[in-house]
């Protein structure tokens, strides 16, 4: 028996009876996006009810044949960590700390010190619009790039041609040190580049460096029951490879789909978990407010699903949820606050739409359930899910 769950990061399906809380009142990022390119048809992610959630857009509605209902998140806060660590039983209810203002001078002079040479930016700002401004001059200074954003994150960028990848890995770990205590950040993520001025393209290399959850995960519980746990993507990252015995990086979307598939066809010794990332939809699309590319990596993953639900033996089921949203036809550039989608594909699944559930922490109460293990959090398992049902 295995477990794939599949994180469309920032996949929010609109509604979150908090949002007007986070300032993301109206925010819908898949229907939004489907309704910004005159509909969008996704045929298997509308099979699995993907359809029945978002009844207003135009996504195309089909027979089911899986199990959807649609998620709250609980955690204080709508960046990747609170998302993520909720799925596996850690709500966040103190917000890691923010910096409006880029990061104080005795900050600064710290990482100034620890890099052994002064910074550029230190700011709140796009990464790829910021790396198009202050590219060139870090070509002539060999000077990082430091900012951040909404979100609880120091962003160090460098052209790979000027710091080598394990100098920048080195800064972030450096960095690490220096953003704890009361300037505590959730991650510190490395933001290499390549290309010209006028043409500078970020790189598959980023490492995000991040707080380790503060107690164990439902992952490490699997693993401490004997179930084979595998990350895929940024999730090793995320849990800082906690309770994971493989952490597969991935290049782009389509490679943690490739790898996804080759996990779940590899031997099955033991029951397996496998946790899945698509870091673009949110990286790429949702961030830089790329409609028509975030409408098109909807579609690839929409074609790409049948290769996975076909290796899916008995027992075995794939999850697709969302840690937040990032609604590309909303103001700014940040993270919305919204409901998020879980949908659920396997052989043994009755067909159906579930009532809406109160936390992501609901996933690894399910997990607990089907793998018998003792549950991480206060969620509620899905009984459509277990295995009796």
């Amino acid at each position: 028996m295995q477990i794939g769950l599949l994180v469309i990061d920032s996949g929010g399906i609109g509604g979150a009876p908090d949002a007007e809380r986070f300032g993301d009142k109206g925010a819908n990022t898949l229907g939004h996006t489907a309704e910004a390119v005159g509909g969008l048809a996704l045929p298997h992610l509308a099979e699995l009810g993907l359809a029945e959630l978002l009844p207003m857009a135009d996504i195309g509605r089909v027979p089911l044949k899986g199990f959807g209902m649609a998620v709250q998140s609980q955690a204080n806060g709508k960046d990747t960590l609170a998302g993520h660590w909720e799925m596996m039983g850690i709500t966040v209810e103190h917000p890691f700390r923010t910096f409006a203002h880029g990061f104080p001078a005795d900050i600064v002079a710290q990482l100034e010190k620890a890099f052994g040479r002064s910074l550029l930016g230190n700011e709140v700002a796009s990464g790829t619009e910021i790396i198009a401004r202050l590219g060139p001059e870090h070509l002539r200074s060999g000077k990082p790039i430091v900012y951040t954003s909404a979100d609880s994150v120091l962003q160090i960028a460098a052209h790979e041609a000027v710091v080598p990848l394990d100098q920048l890995y080195a800064w972030c770990e450096a960095a690490r040190a220096v953003m704890v205590g009361p300037n505590l950040v959730g991650r510190i993520i490395a933001r290499p580049f390549v290309g010209e001025p006028g043409r500078f393209e970020r790189t598959p290399h980023r490492r995000d460096l991040t707080v380790r959850p503060p107690g164990p995960t439902m992952v490490d519980v699997l693993q401490a029951r004997g179930v084979e746990t595998v990350a895929i993507g940024k999730i090793g990252d995320i849990f800082s490879g906690q309770g994971f015995e493989r952490w597969i990086h991935t290049e782009n979307n389509r490679d943690g789909l490739e790898r996804t598939v080759d996990v779940m066809l590899a031997p099955l010794n033991r029951p397996r978990f496998i946790f899945t990332n698509l870091v673009e939809f949110d990286s790429h699309y949702g961030h830089r407010r790329d409609v028509v590319g975030y409408a098109r990596a909807l579609k690839d993953l929409d074609s790409f699903l049948p290769r996975i639900t076909a290796v899916l033996g008995t027992g075995d089921q794939l999850w697709i949820t969302a840690d937040h949203g990032c609604d590309p036809t909303y103001r700014g550039t940040d993270h919305t606050r919204e409901r998020l989608p879980w949908l659920a594909a396997g052989p043994g699944l009755t067909p159906g739409v579930g009532l809406p559930r109160n936390t992501l922490a609901d996933i690894a109460a399910t997990l607990a359930v089907i793998f018998d293990a003792p549950v991480v959090g206060d969620g509620r398992p899905v009984a459509a899910l277990q295995p009796h049902a």
